[in-house]
């Protein structure tokens, strides 16, 4: 397939009939992690709305069966929307998934599919079961980009709904409900001149702090969240105002669109390394002694991160052993090769990533090539059980480089 091919594919379902339910599969999606749960997971509210008959809470494990057709695989099954709720009846399981994909051959189930970003094109009839639905399984980053210019940056942990005649209605990222901001809670000026990354992170810092957890992983995560949730009513704040009181010309609403959706891809793309920073810092690490950020290891390369710092890496006396560098990259799935090109010097790369598990296969691909990666210890229950002793948790990689320059 193509980016044309994608392009046609979205311009023919971009229709007031369809919803898109756009997310990146994890390995609890996919097969990676061999979890018998296999199957995307689709948040129940939503599901319900496509799937009124699944809204029985007295029947058990009610479903529905309709026709998929993945169009950027030439595929076609009859899949299982399934609530299961055994949670009422004194267990443990409440959740909404889609079932019956075929197995392994499946290009949802596919462990190669893990980390991808698929869109789910929801054909919605009033009243009654979504009789069918389109999926496209972007193949690379291009065909990512190409989505993401439309419905906006879709990150591990997200769900998108993209309604084509609305756009983007909502988002089911980890909760952070409190940190969602009113007008009048922003700081001054924030409305007429839009914050640096950075003073939002401060901002997230500060509904966040240290003291309300110990754990490095978990404040990664947590944070994280909470700042998004403030760049989104701070968005909101601001946007809303001026799209309710409409356009002249197509050209001003397209200007427009697009100021937001650059905004949105500068802040996905230097947010985890922002978090990141401000945690080592908190953990006892000072910058220029124990960290240099956005070092330069050789001419044209720059990791996002050099330990103990850029000095110690130049001084070519210093033991390689005790150099380590940190890539941040909040997917890796076809960005982790870019790793390779950095920190000369350093032969185990280290990379910091939120994507939600990985192949066997591309793992054994990345140790190969001496690439460790770093993950948030709730994300470890995404990667396949062989493959969890060789994962490194944030706070784990933060204790390990917290010596190096003694």
């Amino acid at each position: 397939m193509s980016r044309t091919d994608l392009t046609r594919w979205m311009t023919r379902f971009a229709r007031p009939d369809r919803v898109w339910y756009a997310k990146r599969l994890s390995g609890n999606d996919t097969l990676a992690n061999g979890s018998n749960q296999a199957g995307p997971y689709v948040p129940r509210d939503f599901l319900f709305t496509l799937f009124p008959s699944l809204d029985q809470p007295a029947s058990v494990n009610p479903d529905v069966k309709f026709e998929v057709f993945i169009d950027s695989h030439s595929d076609h099954c009859r899949v299982r929307a399934v609530w299961y709720n055994n949670a009422l009846r004194g267990w443990t399981r409440n959740e909404t998934r889609l079932t019956n994909f075929g197995g392994m051959s499946s290009p949802v189930l596919d462990p190669e599919s893990t980390g991808a970003l698929a869109i789910f094109a929801f054909k919605q009839v009033a009243g009654v079961d979504s009789p069918e639905c389109r999926i496209w399984i972007c193949a690379d980053t291009d065909e990512e980009e190409l989505a993401e210019d439309l419905i906006g940056v879709v990150e591990p942990t997200q769900a998108v709904v993209w309604l084509p005649q609305r756009g983007r209605i909502s988002d089911a990222e980890t909760a952070a409900p409190d940190c969602w901001l009113q007008a009048h809670d922003l700081p001054p000026g924030w409305i007429s001149s839009f914050p640096s990354g950075k003073e939002i992170l401060e901002m997230a810092v500060r509904l966040r702090p240290k003291d309300g957890t110990s754990d490095p992983d978990a404040r990664l995560v947590q944070r994280r969240a909470c700042e998004y949730q403030v760049f989104r009513s701070l968005e909101d704040a601001i946007e809303l105002p001026g799209i309710r009181q409409g356009f002249d010309t197509v050209d001003a609403f397209v200007a427009r669109a697009k100021t937001v959706l650059q905004r949105r891809k500068a802040r996905s793309g230097r947010s985890l390394e922002l978090h990141a920073k401000q945690i080592f810092g908190e953990e006892g690490l000072t910058e220029g002694r124990d960290f240099t950020h956005d070092a330069e290891s050789e001419s044209g390369s720059r990791p996002d991160f050099l330990f103990p710092s850029q000095a110690h890496y130049d001084d070519l006396s210093f033991p390689e052993s005790r150099l380590r560098m940190l890539a941040v990259k909040t997917t890796c799935k076809d960005r982790w090769r870019q790793v390779l090109e950095e920190a000369d010097r350093i032969h185990t790369k280290h990379l910091l990533t939120l994507q939600e598990g990985i192949s066997v296969n591309q793992f054994s691909q990345m140790a190969e090539r001496g690439v460790r990666l770093v993950v948030p210890r709730r994300h470890i229950t995404y990667f396949a059980e062989e493959i969890r002793a060789g994962l490194t948790t944030f706070g784990d990689f933060i204790r390990e480089v917290g010596s190096l320059a003694q």
